[in-house]
This record gives structure tokens, C-alpha cells and sequence, in this order.
């Protein structure tokens, strides 16, 4: 029996065959320039992600194979995945372990290797969430519950390479 809010997760999905989640999203191409893939120069990156409910996020691939900047292009969308799910899982541990988190930021980086074929792969990830909590006697649970996060994130425990963590917890001075 799942909780009412894994249900209220698993009920805007599909349902696997073996009753696991699959989420459910599409990918459309809208950098046809009239000509399609008829060369690797004739077609832009762009495309779009979308889901019913949900704003559209302009992707597109990494500058150095002919993409734009200004579009999130796959490689980040991951390493920007490993953050936000540690950051959610490590605020439900906080939130149950009775620690005040006031403030979370991450500077999140990924290391890929590129192969003579032209594949690559990422070989490690780090994240570096700055915790700011109201109570310096929280600061060591707090710091501890990051190992607890990696273990939760569905993300992080689905990747085939390392993720690493460089926490720093900062106390409000306010508090």
C-alpha cells in the first residue's frame, strides 16, 4: 500500500506492468530549418520538453555540438536532476529530523569524458549544497542527514558513476 502522497505521484503516471511508475514526458524537435537532417548543419538543436500541467522547458544540445546556451541542454538537466533531488530528500529528512532549514543553495558540477567514437559519459558528479539552518546545535545533524539524502534519491541511485557531496551548514544569525 503506498502513502497518499507516493499514490497521489503514482496516479499521474502510467502504470509499468509490474506496477513500478514509468513517468511519462515528450520530447519534440522544433529546430527543423525546413530541410530537416538532410546534413549535420542543416537542422538546429532546439527542441522542447513538455508534460500535460507543467510549463515547457527549452532544450537544446551543448554549444559545442551546434547548440544554444541559452537553452538547457541534456547534460545539464541531469547534473540539475541530481541537485534537486538530493535537495528534496535531504528537506524531508530536515523537516523529520526536527532540523530548521532556513536557506539551500547548490553549485552542482559534472565531469564527462568524451570518446574517440564520439560517445561519452559522465564520470562523476558533485554537489555542494550550502545548508543555512537556525540553530548552531543542529549543525551536526544537519550535516550528517546529507548521507542519508544520497540514499533516498532516486536519481543519484540510478546513475551508473559516482556523486559526491561537499556540504557546508551556515547558521542564521537571525535566529
Amino acid at each position: 500500500m503506498l502513502s497518499r502522497g507516493w499514490q497521489d505521484f503514482a496516479d499521474r503516471f502510467l502504470r509499468c506492468t509490474d506496477g513500478n511508475t514509468l513517468l511519462r514526458d515528450i520530447a519534440s524537435m522544433t529546430g527543423n530549418n525546413g530541410s530537416g537532417t538532410s546534413s549535420y548543419r542543416a537542422y538546429s538543436r532546439q527542441h522542447e520538453l513538455s508534460a500535460s500541467d507543467k510549463p515547457v522547458i527549452a532544450g537544446s544540445s551543448d554549444p559545442a555540438f551546434r547548440g544554444d546556451a541559452q537553452r538547457w541542454n541534456p547534460e545539464e538537466l541531469l547534473v540539475a536532476a541530481l541537485s534537486q533531488c538530493h535537495m528534496l530528500s535531504y528537506l524531508h529528512l530536515a523537516a523529520n529530523a526536527g532540523v530548521v532549514v532556513t536557506a539551500y543553495t547548490d553549485t552542482p558540477s559534472g565531469t564527462m569524458n568524451e570518446n574517440a567514437d564520439g560517445s561519452g559519459e559522465f564520470t562523476r558528479a558533485v554537489l555542494r549544497p550550502v545548508v543555512t539552518v537556525t540553530d548552531a546545535a543542529m549543525r551536526e545533524k544537519a550535516e550528517s542527514l546529507h548521507d542519508k539524502a544520497e540514499k533516498l534519491c532516486f536519481i543519484a541511485r540510478s546513475v551508473n558513476f559516482p556523486v559526491h557531496h561537499q556540504p557546508a551548514v551556515v547558521v542564521d544569525p537571525a535566529h
